[in-house]
């Protein structure tokens, strides 16, 4: 599907085969003079079939097409190595575009790996898991030439007049891209409507789930009339949402809280006691690919706990374990930053 959103700025939806996601929200700026493509699919036929046809459609020529990643999910990436031309500039945020170049690979898999049966994941589970993983599967397969950027540079594409915006916590250097005149936001995976963007564990960030709240903020401050996420559907209420997030992340610390009433658990222990929107009715039914992606949510949120006096852990017998500093519940831990407070 192809739909022109704005004067020459252009939905084009690309698919995600065996993903819940279901389809990425590639976007086009086209312009008399070069044209910017925001975010590309996975690395795989299907994705690239789909680009040219969506392209061809528009009439766009690749040699005249740069690109924009907002972030190194294999979703978004995949396809920034290999589809755009000799031509082509790839823009992406500097500390993803050092963390793709540089750290992904087998021995970073295998890495997460460890972390994830430390914190009680079966390791039966975890290597299904790792066999399947799309960041390992489906990501760009060599390095990319990147013009890295960073928070506030400007990128202008015909009539628009970009500002760059790192808004870190689903990834360490997501980027979103900001339009002034028009209120506009390329928000990635940032924010999606209906679905809550993945908060997981990072070894480039201490606290993700901290880094992303402070991120909702920088787009709470912003005036903008149409978000443009990297997944479903359009919006146009970014402070309605953003508060949903928040109090998204609240319900899930609270339910952590509860799972570790008077006992010591690791996160793979905890995870059956936090609600996921997601069509199983067990946590033994989860696949296991799934229980990855669960673990790195529940770590973020134990690391947040813990940051903020709330947990406390320890090692045992290789495991990690988490129990609660006091009986009582705490409440609160994210509030809104406009009253005062804020959850990071």
């Amino acid at each position: 599907m192809i739909q022109e959103i704005l004067p020459e700025v252009y939905l084009m939806e690309v698919p995600l085969p065996g993903s819940p996601l279901k389809a990425l929200n590639s976007y086009l700026i086209k312009s008399p003079g070069r044209s910017l493509v925001i975010d590309t699919g996975m690395n795989r036929e299907e994705c690239r079939q789909k680009m040219r046809a969506n392209l061809a459609e528009l009439e766009v020529e690749l040699e005249e097409t740069d690109f924009f990643i907002t972030h190194l999910h294999a979703d978004h990436v995949g396809l920034a190595a290999c589809f755009p031309s000799t031509q082509s500039r790839v823009y992406m945020g500097a500390i993803d575009a050092h963390i793709l170049n540089n750290e992904l690979g087998e021995s970073r898999w295998r890495y997460l790996f460890n972390i994830f049966i430390m914190h009680g994941l079966p390791e039966k589970e975890a290597e299904s898991a790792i066999q399947v993983l799309p960041g390992r599967l489906y990501g760009p397969q060599s390095g990319i030439d990147v013009i890295p950027l960073s928070n506030g540079a400007k990128l202008d594409f015909g009539d628009y007049s970009f500002t760059c915006i790192q808004t870190s916590g689903h990834t360490p250097g997501h980027l979103c891209l900001y339009e002034e005149t028009n209120e506009i936001l390329f928000c990635g995976d940032l924010i999606l409507d209906k679905i809550t963007p993945n908060i997981a564990f990072w070894p480039e960030m201490q606290d993700s789930l901290a880094e992303y709240l402070a991120s909702l903020d920088k787009i709470d401050n912003l005036d903008i009339r149409l978000m443009l996420p990297g997944h479903r559907a359009i919006f146009d209420d970014n402070r309605r949402r953003i508060a949903e997030l928040r109090e998204h992340h609240q319900s899930r610390l609270n339910e952590i809280l509860i799972s570790l009433n008077g006992e010591e658990k690791t996160a793979y222990q905890i995870a059956p006691d936090v609600s996921w929107d997601i069509g199983y009715e067990s946590w033994e039914e989860f696949p296991a690919l799934q229980k990855w992606f669960a673990m790195g949510e529940i770590i973020a949120h134990l690391l947040y706990l813990q940051a903020r006096g709330a947990i406390q852990s320890r090692m045992d017998a290789g495991r990690i374990l988490f129990s609660r500093w006091s009986d009582h519940m705490i409440h609160g831990v994210i509030r809104d930053p406009r009253e005062g407070v804020s959850g990071s």
